[in-house]
Formats: structure tokens, C-alpha cells, sequence
């Protein structure tokens, strides 16, 4: 008998069996597109919790660096200044390195460089910067030690000369009577604190817009799947109504009551 009926289950006609590959084909690439979405959402949120990362790190750095610098700079307010005097003063000792565990002395001259503030008359020793200020207040410019002395002081020469031919130059001072010295230019000023935190904080804003961006595409997506699901169900609804008033219809000519389809 099995001989004779060959399949062990119900046969599908043609055009069931395309409908249910059809079907079968459908879902499979759904499954597809839903997993690769899902990994590329993923990718975006961890590339985007990334970029926030990095930007509070540099956050961190610069605020225990150039924001506190600039925070303890007295040197607040800006003018202009009238170049008094610029003359070597001396010859300060310095070492460099020359190798691994190697250091040997050289000298470096000492730029003095008086200037009075047109603001309030007062003289002031200028410095080229807070740094220049740190290492050694009664010289202008402290140049890196090496070996050759000559072209130090030839350096040392040329920026006195510079100098003393632009008789005004910009400084900054600090308010009252607190310190007698000026720069020329700070190194922490609000222009170079506002580049420092500029891309920090396009990284910050980002990595925001990338996981809030990620985010609203799976609200949309999940709002316009529930709203599919209601529209499928309804539709459903409506067919097997469609349908029972049919059946109900088709019985009733039977037995010879009309019934009017109203659907």
C-alpha cells in the first residue's frame, strides 16, 4: 500500500507550494535585514559611547592642565605697552642632555626687557610667557640649552633688535598693584582654552547625536511595527467577518430564506 501512495504526507498544489515558499523566502529575509540592523545599531551606540569616553578623558586632561593653568594666571588684563629698555643683563648656566644619563653645562644670555603700561604709566619687567615667567622672571626669553652658546645668544640678539624697533607691543598685566611683571603673550589665554575644548566637545555632541539618533530609529520602528500589527489584525477581523456573512448568506438561500449581504 505504501508502494502505491508514494509520499508519506498531504501533497501541496503548484500554486500552494509557491505561496509557501513565497512565504518561507519572505521571512528569512526579514530575519536577515532585522539582524543586520540590529549589529549596525549596535556598532553606532558602541562608536558613539566611544566618542563620549574619549571627549570626558580629554575633559580631564585639560581640566588638570591648561583649565587649571588658566584659572591661577594673574595675568587677566590686556594692553598695550611702550618698550623701555631691552639689553643682556648677564650669562645664566643651563645643562643639556647629550645621551642616556649624560648632561653637560652650556650659557645662555639674559634678555631684560622694561616696559611701561599705557594703561597707568607704571613700569613692568616683560616675560614671553608663563613659562619663560617660571623659569627665570628676570629674563624675557629663556631659550632650550644647547650646546652651541654662539647661536643662543645670537637668537637672544636678534629678538632684542625686534624689539627695540616696534617700540609698542601687547602685554598682559595683572590688575592692582600685586605683580611687577607683564607678558608678552599667554599661553592659557581664553582663545587657546576655547581650541582645546572645541573638539572635545564636537566629539561629546556626536557621540550624543549618534546613540540619540539610534535610539529614535528603534522608536520608529517599533511604533511603525505595532501599528502594522493593529492594521494586519483589523484587517483580519474585517475578512473574517466578510466571511461568516457570506456563509451565513450562501445557508440561508439554502434553505430558502434570502438574506441580504450587508458587508
Amino acid at each position: 500500500m505504501f508502494l502505491w501512495a508514494g509520499a508519506k504526507g498531504p501533497q501541496r498544489s503548484g500554486h500552494e507550494g509557491r505561496v509557501y515558499q513565497k512565504i518561507q523566502y519572505d521571512v528569512l529575509e526579514k530575519r536577515k535585514t532585522v539582524t543586520a540592523l540590529k549589529a549596525g545599531e549596535d556598532r553606532a551606540i558602541l562608536l558613539g559611547l566611544s566618542m563620549i569616553l574619549f571627549s570626558v578623558m580629554m575633559y580631564f586632561v585639560l581640566g588638570i592642565t591648561m583649565m587649571r593653568s588658566y584659572a591661577d594666571s594673574v595675568w587677566t588684563e590686556e594692553s598695550s605697552c611702550t618698550v623701555l629698555n631691552s639689553s643682556v643683563v648677564a650669562e645664566i648656566n643651563c645643562t643639556y642632555s647629550c645621551g642616556s644619563e649624560c648632561w653637560k653645562s652650556s650659557r645662555y644670555p639674559c634678555l631684560q626687557v622694561f616696559v611701561s603700561l599705557n594703561a597707568s604709566g607704571r613700569v613692568l619687567r616683560l616675560s614671553h610667557n608663563e613659562e619663560a615667567q617660571d623659569s627665570n622672571p628676570e629674563c624675557f626669553y629663556v631659550p632650550k640649552c644647547r650646546k652651541d652658546s654662539t647661536a643662543m645668544y645670537s637668537m637672544v640678539l636678534n629678538i632684542s633688535e625686534r624689539l627695540k624697533l616696534h617700540q609698542q607691543v601687547p602685554c598682559h598685566y595683572a590688575p592692582g598693584e600685586r605683580q611687577d611683571s607683564a607678558l608678552l603673550t599667554r599661553l592659557y589665554g581664553p582663545g587657546a582654552i576655547f581650541h582645546s575644548l572645541f573638539w572635545p566637545s564636537c566629539t561629546l555632541v556626536g557621540g550624543t547625536l549618534i546613540i540619540a539618533m539610534v535610539k529614535l530609529t528603534q522608536y520608529l520602528s517599533m511604533l511603525c511595527e505595532q501599528i502594522g500589527r493593529i492594521k494586519r489584525l483589523g484587517l483580519s477581523l474585517f475578512e473574517a467577518a466578510r466571511h461568516r456573512g457570506r456563509a451565513a448568506s450562501v445557508s440561508s438561500q439554502r434553505h430558502g430564506a434570502p438574506v441580504l449581504d450587508t458587508v
